[in-house]
């Protein structure tokens, strides 16, 4: 849990940069999609924290819900969550887009300079925004980003497959993507500002967040359970996320291509040596059907699958090339904070 920042140079940091990140303020993005059973929920718990942090260290916040195309009344009913203390944007995309656009966008329309990520379904944990904050601002970390402590809940085939997924992904990968990472997580203005930068349309949030660098620190939690509706996520979806994940970051997949036709070349060659050994020293006839019908299959299962793995990144760089927009803005409203409305309203009244 120790960050990457030599500890002599936190106190001259924190010094320079503290008030400014903290007059900055900050961005909550929540991604929503079909969450119209929690939203209400999550909302209110969301403005308490913010108030806390305004009473406990004058941190100005927002919160900006990026409506992911929903079909139940998700979008309704965040056009009505009230503005008690905070700023509130509520951004509804013009269709589903996915998780990574609505991030994405979020982070487009996040008008703090600190922006903190978390799920609108309520399993992330909303009581420990404060201790991420309290990282950012105490102990000059750039990326504070959470993790699952444990996956003793889970089947032994989803924790052999997420430990897969990761081993592909980090194969090679600089720096390493931390295993079991989530989207929770805060970004600092500087590191928020960095990853603004990043051109790519497929784009795999953990990844970039990692990459970016500057000071991160991780914070291990159990997710809560989910109390309202119901996860839209399912096994294709899961795979589907995997499959961009793994391509938009990585060239593991390319790279075991390599090691396969290595390794099937070889055995190839040496299985040739055998039957010219057989043929010259015991005058044995070797069946030819057989083998040579094994080897088409296998050689040909293999060509296959490389030539999708090959296909996905040709995908990837068809969709860079074309150049689309990642999102499409179909409603933005904002509301401003209830005290800063009065605010207003009596200083023109004043004026008048």
């Amino acid at each position: 849990m120790a960050t990457n920042a030599d500890p002599r140079l936190r106190p001259l940091a924190r010094e320079r940069s503290l008030p400014d990140s903290r007059a900055q303020g900050l961005s909550i993005v929540v991604p929503v999609y079909n969450e119209a059973a929690a939203l209400a929920r999550m909302h209110g718990r969301l403005l308490e924290i913010a108030q806390r942090l305004a009473a406990a260290r004058s941190l100005s916040c927002e919160i900006v819900y990026i409506d992911d195309g929903s079909r139940d009344g998700t979008l309704a009913i965040a056009r009505e969550l009230p503005a008690a203390g905070v700023d509130v944007q509520v951004i509804s995309l013009s269709r589903n887009f996915g998780k990574e656009a609505a991030l994405l966008a979020g982070l487009d329309h996040a008008r703090r300079g600190a922006v903190l990520f978390i799920d609108g379904d309520g399993q992330h944990p909303p009581d420990l925004i404060e201790r991420l904050v309290g990282h950012w601002l105490d102990d000059d970390c750039d990326v504070v980003y959470t993790a699952k402590a444990h996956r003793a809940n889970e089947s032994i085939l989803r924790r052999l497959s997420v430990k897969t997924f990761y081993i592909l992904l980090n194969w090679g990968a600089r720096p390493k993507i931390p295993e079991d990472a989530g989207d929770f997580r805060l970004l600092s203005p500087r590191a928020a500002n960095a990853l603004r930068q990043l051109p790519e349309r497929n784009r795999f949030f953990k990844g970039l967040s990692s990459w970016i660098g500057f000071r991160q620190m991780r914070i291990d939690y159990e997710p809560a359970p989910r109390v309202d509706g119901r996860s839209t996520w399912n096994l294709r979806r899961l795979i589907g996320l995997s499959i961009d994940g793994v391509t938009a970051f990585s060239v593991a997949p390319l790279r075991l291509a390599t090691v396969m036709g290595t390794v099937l070349a070889l055995i190839a060659f040496l299985y040739g040596l055998q039957i010219v050994y057989e043929t010259l020293v015991y005058g044995t006839d070797v069946p030819g059907y057989p083998s040579l019908f094994v080897g088409v299959m296998v050689l040909g299962g293999v060509q296959l699958i490389m030539i999708g793995v090959v296909g996905e990144y040709i995908g990837k760089i068809l969709e860079e090339i074309k150049g689309r927009p990642v999102y499409f803005v179909a409603e933005h409203d904002v509301k401003l904070a209830e005290d800063a409305k009065q605010i207003d309203h009596d200083t023109r009244t004043a004026a008048e």
